[in-house]
């Protein structure tokens, strides 16, 4: 399943997209703006690229996995017990590896050589779980920014609104992502909006 992280960036990425689509599209009508065509054009871009995340996360998970079958190999053929540990060492995080005496190094040594050999990296259940999961999200928070072209007649008062939705959407996605990583919450979703907003005007502007 998706850890909180991955949602919060699944949502930034899917409003980016949303919000680049609609901004573009705003600008190529020349303001002649057709509801059904934002309604269309900005939930097929965004279930075209969750497509996409789905299959690129699947990919990351099968290289993950294959990336450990080759360090547990590494172990086991090392040429001696120094590069062994060495091998163990590298794949740990450095603040770890660093305050590990040797004899940790060799107990973990030791362990990997008796333990079975793993088998080929594949996909689980909870892999297409978590790939539909991220194709669902990126759809889904396409949703909020299209409503006000649902309820709204003026097209160009449902953009501004929905532009004014998609920035509210990253300053909370922002704070979330403060709250998770230890920063300060407003701070991170100021950031976000600018960020959001930045790479929205760059796309934007050239054409995206």
């Amino acid at each position: 399943m998706l850890d909180p992280m991955e949602r919060i960036s699944e949502t930034l990425f899917g409003l980016i997209m949303a919000l680049t689509f609609i901004c573009s599209l705003g600008i190529a009508t020349s303001g002649n703006i057709r509801i059904q065509t934002m309604l269309i054009g900005a939930l097929g871009c965004n279930l075209a690229w969750g497509i996409v995340d789905g299959g690129l996360y699947l990919l990351a998970r099968i290289n993950e996995r294959g990336g450990k079958n080759l360090t547990l190999r590494a172990i086991r053929q090392a040429p001696d017990a120094k590069t062994a540990q060495r091998v163990i060492a590298d794949a740990l995080p450095p603040e770890l590896a660093s305050v590990l005496p040797a004899e940790q190094l060799e107990l973990m040594r030791q362990k990997v050589l008796q333990s079975p050999e793993p088998e080929r990296p594949k996909l689980t259940g909870r892999d297409w779980t978590g790939a539909l999961g991220l194709c669902l999200l990126s759809f889904l928070a396409t949703f909020p920014v299209v409503i006000p072209f649902i309820f709204i007649s003026d097209a160009k008062l449902a953009l501004r609104v929905s532009n004014a939705v998609a920035l509210a959407m990253l300053l909370c996605c922002g704070y979330a992502f403060g709250l998770r990583s230890g920063i300060n919450p407003w701070a991170a979703g100021l950031s976000m909006v600018a960020v959001g907003s930045a790479l929205v005007g760059i796309t934007v502007a050239l054409g995206g």
